[in-house]
């Protein structure tokens, strides 16, 4: 039997959202501000629809204002650049949210770019990338700021231990190893051209799985002991061809020498929103000269 810790993402995010109530209550009560965050849908995409009312319902339930924004498939890129220049220039509106993909005549990186970046609460806009990759005060992407926070919750100081992020995307890998790097962490992005790469991931204390490849990794490319943190959500046809979620760490013989993991579903996925509502808070904050609270890091 394993004796790795399983990390709890969805009661941290519980947690996470709890906190974010109370400091939004007192927001209103000591300064009469209410967050609000705008999210834009283009098109009809199923799983895009779940995630946005998924978005709505818990920013409501924290307190905050929710403000969607449906538009049909056919919205020309003048039109949506046209709605989040709008949603810039609304005071009541704190962060910006335009949920991905959108349809194909649409260019995202200039929609990200729209966005103000004081508004931009998934992270994505360049001048955020940009102070998150020079030590600055940006907005840090919500998923790999969720997984910083279930790591410094499961070991604390994370100061020279060495970290392997598998998975370069703009969206988790990178800001990932920027985030470790700020805790001091070694560390190393690996990928699908780095050589040997059971190896690489051997070696580390911390191993952030980040690639979309279902079961990739396997028990025994992992360090006895490390912690496990799998990014990955998979949907791969299980027993009696029923779909299944699976994380891009081969869970079963991970869990057996990892000291801590992440289950896939119920580790990092119910973070990523409760950061989003946690970006939109500080957001709000800033945006007004009030001291934003550092939630999600206890330890």
């Amino acid at each position: 039997m394993s004796n790795a810790k399983i990390i709890d993402g969805k009661a941290f995010a519980a947690k996470l959202r709890g906190d974010i109530t109370t400091e939004v209550a007192k927001l209103k009560a000591e300064h009469g501000i209410v967050p609000g965050l705008a999210v834009v849908l283009v098109g009809e995409d199923p799983a895009s629809q779940v995630y946005v009312r998924n978005k709505g319902k818990q920013t409501i339930e924290c307190g905050m204002n929710s403000y969607e924004h449906k538009l049909p498939a056919a919205t020309s890129q003048e039109d949506l650049v046209a709605l989040i220049t709008q949603l810039n220039n609304d005071p009541n509106v704190h962060g910006i949210l335009c949920q991905l993909p959108v349809p194909k005549h649409i260019d995202e990186n200039a929609v990200l770019a729209a966005i103000d970046p004081a508004k931009d609460v998934d992270g994505f806009h360049i001048i955020n990338a940009g102070a998150l990759a020079t030590g600055g005060d940006g907005i840090a992407p919500c998923t790999p700021y969720g997984c910083l926070m279930l790591l410094k919750d499961t070991l604390g100081d994370l100061s020279g231990k060495r970290a392997v992020v598998v998975g370069r995307s703009n969206i988790v890998g990178k800001p990932m190893a920027q985030l470790l790097l700020k805790e001091n962490c070694t560390v190393t992005i690996a990928h699908s051209r780095t050589r040997d790469l059971p190896e690489e991931v051997r070696r580390a204390d911390i191993v952030i799985a980040a690639v979309g490849r279902p079961n990739m990794i396997k028990g025994d490319w992992i360090g006895k002991g490390a912690t496990v943190i799998d990014v990955g959500i998979n949907r791969i046809e299980g027993e009696n061809g029923k779909m299944k979620l699976v994380g891009d760490v081969d869970f079963d013989s991970a869990v057996e020498v990892a000291g801590a993991i992440t289950p896939v579903p119920g580790g990092v996925g119910p973070m990523t929103i409760a950061c989003l509502l946690n970006n939109t808070l500080i957001a709000a904050c800033r945006a007004n000269g009030v001291d934003a609270p550092n939630l999600g890091f206890d330890s």
